[in-house]
């Protein structure tokens, strides 16, 4: 049975526990006659399901990798999945501003897992 590398799974549940943090913090954008305290205890309850996908992720990842590469791969990861979620779910545009605001933050990656010597 193939095992997933320990340099890809951090990554996968990563992106998997940011669809669940994202849909906690905006999916509720579309509900806006909900109440907030309904809201608040829903996204809490999605927001479970993330840090038991995002918390082994970092675990195990640092096994791999070190904690800035984490949290970059974090940011970038949130972008790409918000990018998605935006124009999929909520419906909203994206535009060039915002495609190279993201560029940018893709380049700072870039500078933190670049070895330098």
């Amino acid at each position: 049975m193939p095992t997933i590398s320990p340099a890809i799974l951090p990554i996968l549940m990563l992106f998997a526990s940011n669809v669940f943090m994202t849909f906690a913090w905006y999916g509720h954008l579309k509900f806006k006659e909900s109440s907030l305290p309904l809201v608040i205890m829903a996204s809490w309850g999605i927001a479970f399901f993330e840090y038991w996908l995002a918390v082994p992720a970092n675990r195990w990842g640092s096994a791999v990798y070190s904690a800035a590469e984490l949290k970059t791969m974090q940011e970038v990861i949130t972008l790409v999945v918000f990018a998605g979620f935006s124009v999929l779910y909520l419906k909203e545009p994206l535009g060039w501003n915002h495609a190279l605001g993201f560029g940018f933050i893709a380049a700072g990656a870039f500078f933190i897992f670049h070895k330098w010597s």
